[in-house]
């Protein structure tokens, strides 16, 4: 596929997600592999950040986070790109009760200016959402804007190196889709049928665009390094007890050095200074 604009790409990625709201928290809750990387990203936010706390999601998709994150005593506003996936945030919220802590906005992350001019505690992203940047260098500009100092940025980032990735499709001897990930350019990624645009990054790069804007490394680690991608869901209903053994087994090597920088994403900790 040849270049696009930022815009084209951005549109582009909005039909998508509009396109998969309706089946998208139902479709991620039957994944364990999902579940288990969520669980793990959502545990970090809470164990840094005090109950009470005002937080900002990045880029909520269906308000997976918003309700327990509510419930557990975070006063929350979250923005999306997708008008759908804002519908069905919302919808969630009023349903469980949680309204007045969980608000929700139908706003992308480069268009973070336009909310009202609120300072949080943490800001927080899941699944990939600062991928889905064109701009990250001034997306990371705005987020340190509406942080008050010392709030931190939890977020987890889809990685360059996935070892699982590479090997499937390296036994496939399909090369180009082995090593897309380290691409520097924008990259068409498949959704149903339809194109979510993407960049992929390394914690290094990714940590250094924020360091720039104010921010400093607190903590890395890997996030499906034995454990396998979200798509081999198969493998994880096959093999229940393996895959979530794989998953206890990332929680120690995924910490370590080199380690850290690889799996199918990574979860960062950012303080603004």
């Amino acid at each position: 596929m040849g270049i696009v604009s930022a815009e084209r790409a951005l549109m582009e990625t909005q039909r998508a997600f509009d396109h998969v709201a309706p089946g998208y928290d139902r479709s991620n809750a039957r994944n364990p592999i999902l579940c288990a990387m969520r669980a793990r990203t959502r545990a970090t936010l809470e164990r840094l950040v005090p109950a009470g706390a005002r937080i900002l999601d990045l880029g909520c998709g269906p308000g997976t986070d918003e309700v327990p994150l509510a419930r557990r005593g975070f006063d929350v506003t979250a923005i999306d790109w997708s008008a759908a996936m804002v519908g069905e945030a919302r919808r969630r919220v009023e349903e469980a009760g949680v309204g007045e802590r969980a608000r929700i906005h139908h706003l992308g992350i480069h268009q973070l200016e336009e909310l009202s001019p609120d300072v949080f505690d943490a800001a927080y992203s899941s699944f990939g959402a600062l991928n889905c940047v064109d701009d990250l260098p001034a997306a990371a500009r705005a987020i340190a804007r509406r942080l008050r100092r010392g709030g931190v940025l939890v977020a987890s980032v889809i990685g360059r190196v996935c070892p699982w990735e590479i090997a499937i499709y390296a036994l496939r001897g399909d090369w180009p889709r082995a090593v897309l990930r380290f691409t520097r350019r924008r990259v068409a990624v498949p959704l149903d049928g339809r194109t979510v645009w993407t960049r992929y990054y390394a914690p290094g790069e990714f940590s250094r665009v924020f360091a720039a804007a104010g921010f400093t490394l607190t903590a890395v680690r890997a996030l499906g390094l034995l454990a396998p991608p979200p798509y081999l869901e198969g493998l994880a209903a096959r093999r229940p007890r393996l895959v979530a053994r794989l998953h206890r087994i990332d929680d120690t090597v995924g910490a370590w050095p080199v380690a850290r920088g690889w799996g199918d994403h990574f979860l960062i900790v950012l303080r603004r200074t």
